[in-house]
């Protein structure tokens, strides 16, 4: 459980450039030199010690104190403990002499920092707390995520999974809308490690996933190995269901990338341990124990006390299996004693529960230690959990000074309180005034709408009226005049018929027939022009296609026009006429604006008692769900209301827009 942990972080903040000055005798040159880590360490000691020298006699500014926190931190890579708090305490000394509320905040931070080294959870845990509630105050997000974060990791490694769960999510809390990948990275990943080590495998999965999702090579450079890292925690918890095929799939991916064993061997060793033990578990013995002893003879060079634990714990089952009982016993003796030493109690529980199975005469006596020390691990476990408790109750608690200070806040409270109410009875009734007249207004520009649909209606009777009897004037003129006069031309050739030769006859004959021919022709005409046809689009529609034929004159896009001759408009009232109208400008507009279209489709048909306006290009289209919804597409979605109608917008990028407007007709 604690080992993976350990190894997803990847935030040390305690790396710095380890550039050498040419003069030795400066502040600069002696901190550069005690961050060489190609020096030994005896000597870098002495270097900080020199720079410390210089600093301490310094005054007492926000210099000083940065030059302090240089120091502090090269005694931390060093891991020389107790100089490093000696610095932080001096630290915190001047900032009381000053009120430096930034390096205070620091220096707690670093406290915490020295505690979790100790193994003193308390202690760190209320040191991060005050950092917590000051980073708080000053709404320094970044730093009270990554400080909520330490206490989950404290809370986590006492057993508080609850505790640790709710710490991890106030992290992710205070950095929501931010850029903080780093932050949200190992905040899944400690949500990761916390389901696993619950059981919830598919959550643990699944804040896995999302970890490995959100790593971002610009904030995570490629050292820390976040990708490896959250491959092997993946691995883990499938390794923890005994899905061991898939959890190779992971270590093996996990191990592929680039420089995995220079930037990270104590990783790259547990990788191999994890596939050694998977491979063991799936009956493939192939490497097996070679892969084991690999990675133990790293961990042991690396001096990772958890890391060889776990590996021998391995060899031990892994030998057991092979019916070696004496290798079995001695790695799982070795496992125990280093667990003792090291105070690592859940490993102690691990080693006396197989002590148990390979020594089954000492069975008895292995059990009842793993009963005492589990019982007592859980108390500890409640304690430390109450004592985190109580922790951040007295780090929240406001402690008042005197009581007429507290009197005078209740007054000006009330005060304040008074006046607020007083300012939102105000707003809201203004707000109320202001909405009856934009009703008011809606209103007034309904009733204008209507008027300008029956105007335009009345001019486009006016102009169909004054057509009709232009074609009744037509109509008479040609049945009354022409007409009259051709019959007498007609009549008076019928009176030659008298004479009877030859030419005569034939020019007769072929006067009358062309006369038949234009008469027949005129009177067809004439009936024409005089006879409403069935076809004839009334004044609605002649208003569209007038709209129709203004865009075919202005834009360049095809324009296919389609309007079922079953409408029966005059039944369809002038409010939903009108609105009609308004969408198709609106829809007109959009596609001339955004769509980019080549060819526009507009298609008016009826469906039982609904009317249906379907409009479609073959434009650029746009995403449905993320698009905003602008002033046109408002537009529609008004008018469409109003007709107890409803809208329907497809669209996908590249694939054009279809529209469709479906509204009841009576």
């Amino acid at each position: 459980m604690l080992l993976a942990l350990f190894f997803f972080g990847c935030t040390q903040k305690k790396n710095f450039n380890t550039t050498i000055n040419s003069s030795e005798d400066s502040l600069s040159s002696y901190l550069s030199l005690a961050n060489d880590f190609n020096l030994p360490q005896e000597k870098r000691k002495q270097f900080n010690q020199k720079a410390f020298s210089i600093i301490i006699d310094q005054p007492n500014d926000s210099l000083n104190k940065v030059n302090l926190f240089k120091v502090a931190n090269r005694y931390y890579n060093m891991d020389n403990w107790s100089d490093f708090k000696n610095t932080v305490d001096i630290i915190l000394e001047k900032t009381n002499l000053t009120g430096d509320t930034i390096s205070k905040t620091k220096a707690y931070t670093y406290l915490g920092d020295f505690y979790v080294s100790q193994a003193i959870s308390d202690s760190a845990f209320m040191y991060y707390s005050k950092a917590e509630k000051m980073y708080l105050q000053s709404n320094d997000n970044y730093n009270l995520a990554r400080i909520r974060l330490n206490k989950s990791i404290l809370q986590f490694n006492e057993g508080d999974f609850l505790g640790s769960e709710i710490a991890v999510f106030n992290a992710l809390r205070a950095v929501k809308g931010e850029k903080a990948s780093d932050i949200v990275y190992d905040s899944y990943s400690y949500l990761g490690l916390i389901h696993n080590e619950l059981g919830n495998y598919d959550r643990a999965i699944e804040y896995n996933s999302k970890a490995l999702t959100s790593i971002d090579d610009k904030t995570l450079p490629s050292v820390f190995q976040s990708k490896a890292t959250s491959l092997n925690n993946m691995g883990y918890i499938y390794q923890n269901m005994n899905r061991h095929d898939k959890a190779i799939t992971y270590f093996r991916e996990g191990l592929k990338q680039d420089n995995l064993k220079t930037d990270k061997p104590s990783l790259y060793a547990m990788l191999i341990d994890n596939i050694a033990f998977s491979k063991f578990k799936s009956g493939d013995s192939r490497g097996l124990p070679e892969l084991f002893y690999q990675a133990l003879q790293l961990r042991d060079s690396l001096q990772l006390t958890s890391g060889i634990i776990a590996n021998k714990m391995h060899l031990s089952e892994y030998f057991a299996f092979k019916k070696d009982t004496v290798k079995s016993l001695q790695y799982a003796k070795e496992a125990l004693n280093e667990s003792v030493s090291s105070k690592n109690y859940r490993s102690v529980l691990a080693a006396l529960k197989r002590l148990a199975i390979i020594e089954p005469k000492n069975a008895s006596n292995y059990t009842k230690q793993y009963i005492d020390i589990n019982d007592s691990l859980q108390t500890a476990e409640r304690k430390m959990g109450d004592k985190f408790t109580r922790i951040e109750y007295e780090t929240d608690e406001i402690k008042d000074e005197n009581t007429d200070l507290v009197a005078q806040n209740r007054n000006l409270v009330f005060l304040f309180t008074a006046l607020g109410v007083l300012g939102l009875f105000i707003f809201v009734i203004k707000t109320q005034k202001a909405k009856n007249r934009e009703l008011l207004f809606k209103q007034q520009q309904q009733i204008a709408n209507a008027e300008i649909y029956n105007l335009m209606i009345s001019q486009q009777n006016t102009i169909e009226t004054g057509r009709i009897e232009e074609k009744k004037r037509v109509a008479r003129e040609l049945h009354d005049g022409v007409l009259g006069r051709m019959f007498g031309v007609r009549m008076n050739l019928d009176g030659l018929n008298g004479f009877q030769d030859e030419l005569a006859v034939n020019q007769r004959t072929n006067y009358l027939s062309e006369l038949k021919n234009i008469e027949q022709d005129i009177r067809e005409i004439s009936h024409d022009l005089n006879r409403e046809k069935s076809e004839l689009i009334n004044n609605f529609v002649a208003i569209i296609d007038g709209l129709f034929e203004e865009q075919k004159k202005t834009y360049k896009s095809k324009l296919i026009s389609i309007v079922d001759s079953g409408i029966k408009w005059e039944v369809v009232s002038n409010s939903v006429k009108i609105n009609l109208y308004r969408i198709l400008q609106e829809s007109l507009q959009n596609i001339n604006k955004y769509a980019q279209a080549n060819t526009i489709r507009i298609e008016f048909k009826k469906a039982e008692d609904h009317l249906i306006l379907k409009m479609s290009d073959d434009g650029i289209g746009f995403n449905v769900k993320t698009a905003k919804k602008g002033i046109g597409l408002q537009n529609i979605l008004f008018r469409t209301n109003e007709c107890d109608g409803v809208v329907d917008i497809k669209s996908k990028k590249g694939e054009g827009t279809i529209i469709t407007v479906t509204l009841p007709i009576e």
